[in-house]
């Protein structure tokens, strides 16, 4: 059957740089072999066809802080607000991730770049649907987020630190971790017994103690239209 030529159809069948499609699983231990069965499939529908539809351009905002800084809180309020100003968005939270996609996953140094790699690559589906994706992930490892930038690509990845203190945080312990983390319960807890690597040159830094979660959630937004992403 002949397929009708629609204004989708026009556009090249697909525009992701080659380079970076072909890396895609670089970053796994002991990859599965690709024979020559695997191959790649082209759509017809372009980055371009659902950036027109949708009026905005995909982009990742990557929220990295302590356990307790605001980053779920912001990551929802963000996405209330940008849905009831008519954009597409989906929050990938790294506590949900934990309990379907990465249930198999512990919290040593392996299991969390592991982490951010799966929860990197939902992003980057994410956004090649289109889609505005908010992330709300620790990610402690200034390489992990470098690995989740390259996978997600430059141009889409916003990284916010809510650089919330670590005292203040504590201070919430709004899930009682740290507590138990006090008291050896929960071993290589970020900011306890394991480290937090703050981003060097963030996009933007957020405190959630100098701004309410409804400010947070206006300066990201002003943010993405300064860059461009909402149209």
């Amino acid at each position: 059957m002949q397929a009708s030529t629609t204004a989708l159809e026009e556009a090249p069948a697909d525009n992701v740089p080659v380079e970076r499609r072909s890396k895609f699983g670089r970053f796994v231990h002991n990859p599965q072999s690709r024979g020559g069965d695997i191959n790649w499939h082209y759509g017809t529908v372009t980055s371009i066809a659902r950036e027109r539809l949708l009026h905005q351009s995909p982009a990742t905002l990557w929220l990295t802080g302590l356990s307790g800084a605001g980053k779920s809180t912001l990551a929802y309020a963000l996405e209330k607000l940008l849905l009831e100003r008519g954009h597409c968005c989906f929050v990938v939270d790294g506590d949900n991730l934990r309990h379907h996609l990465n249930s198999d996953l512990g919290f040593s140094p392996h299991d969390r770049r592991e982490n951010i790699r799966r929860a990197a690559e939902v992003a980057h589906l994410l956004n090649e649907a289109g889609m505005i994706v908010i992330t709300a992930f620790i990610s402690p490892f200034q390489a992990d987020r470098a690995m989740a930038k390259e996978i997600i690509g430059e141009e889409r990845f916003i990284e916010v630190h809510v650089s919330t203190p670590g005292i203040v945080c504590e201070r919430r312990d709004p899930k009682g971790l740290y507590a138990k983390a006090r008291r050896g319960e929960i071993p290589e807890f970020t900011g306890i017994s394991a480290p937090y690597e703050a981003p060097l040159n963030p996009d933007l830094e957020l405190n959630s103690e100098l701004h309410t979660i409804e400010d947070a959630a206006e300066k990201l937004y002003a943010h993405m239209i300064g860059l461009c992403y909402i149209k």
